[in-house]
């Protein structure tokens, strides 16, 4: 298990870097830097197939194509309707609803598992409700004020967002703890095949064809913060969830997807040069606080169960 928690740790420290790339690459856009790390993911992936270790030998049609979706829709349909939700809705909605994701995707994941009590349960995901809610208090304070009509379409974009990474979540730990699972480094691979497939349809959107946008600008950050989130941020990141889900309840996993909204804080505190307010050092203790409940739980009935083994 604790490999499993440090492997999730990981990819969230990883995944956190979205947070602060954005700003890092300006005046390129969002989208311009998505589009290269996931082609950049895509391009690593498929000189990897050059090794057989890395090729997909083995592994059915279906295993094929079901990988091949998660890069391709996971990570460029998470980008996609996250992107339309901001824009119809602005940063108020969207945060809040996807922020929801390690909750409902444990919840999902217990009911189909029953890896913790109900009772057990409660408390900690109680705790990582309340300290996302706690963190965007600022931001969803302006969600009254907003025109219905434009919320109620950044409402539908966010809810897709979030059914995306549901999904995600849920395919990807069934196919990882079923039987007859791929190697990790093989679907690692598919998955970064699938997202640099799905970048590619889109390079027209790039600046790279309305070059007047950013006349002038220094392309040295987008391309060393495009092999950054591309090598390490998908690559790496996407490796180290395959561990932790092969080691972890979806139940347990899940949850620790709060580290990576923690990390992009923390992040963005060092960027800010400043401390966090109060109220987002009150949500992150919270989330942390859930989390750790939820180990100290399973950490208790693992030791129980191997007493009784014994």
């Amino acid at each position: 298990m604790l490999l499993g928690v440090l492997a999730g740790l990981a990819t969230c420290a990883l995944w956190g870097l979205t947070f602060i790339a954005p700003r890092a690459v300006e005046p390129f856009t969002v989208w311009d830097l998505t589009i290269a790390r996931y082609l950049v993911f895509g391009a690593a992936s498929g000189l990897l197939l050059a090794s057989p270790r890395f090729r997909p030998q083995g592994l059915s049609f279906a295993q094929k194509a079901i990988g091949l979706c998660l890069g391709g829709v996971g990570y460029i349909g998470y980008f996609l309707s996250a992107s339309f939700a901001v824009k119809s809705a602005g940063a108020t909605l969207p945060p809040l609803i996807i922020g929801t994701m390690p909750v409902i995707l444990a919840l999902i994941g217990n009911a189909g598992e029953r890896s913790i009590a109900w009772t057990h349960l409660a408390l900690p995901l109680a705790l990582i409700a309340l300290g996302i809610v706690v963190v965007n208090a600022d931001i969803t304070s302006h969600v009254a004020s907003e025109d219905s009509t434009t919320s109620g379409a950044g409402l539908a974009w966010a809810l897709l967002s979030l059914a995306i990474w549901v999904a995600y979540g849920l395919v990807n730990s069934r196919i990882l703890r079923g039987p007859a699972p791929p190697d990790i480094l093989v679907w690692t691979g598919l998955q970064g095949l699938g997202a640099g497939l799905g970048a590619l349809a889109f390079v027209p959107m790039s600046s790279l064809f309305a070059p007047q946008l950013i006349s002038g600008a220094d392309p040295a950050p987008l391309l060393v913060w495009a092999l950054v989130m591309g090598l390490a941020g998908s690559w790496l990141a996407t490796w180290f969830w395959a561990i932790a889900s092969t080691r972890l309840p979806l139940t347990f996993a899940a949850q620790l997807i709060v580290a990576e909204t923690i990390f992009g804080l923390l992040y963005g505190f060092v960027w800010e040069s400043r401390f966090p307010t109060t109220l987002e050092a009150a949500g992150i203790a919270l989330q942390v606080a859930g989390v750790s409940l939820t180990l100290a739980r399973l950490g208790r009935a693992s030791k129980l169960q191997a007493r009784c083994a014994t």
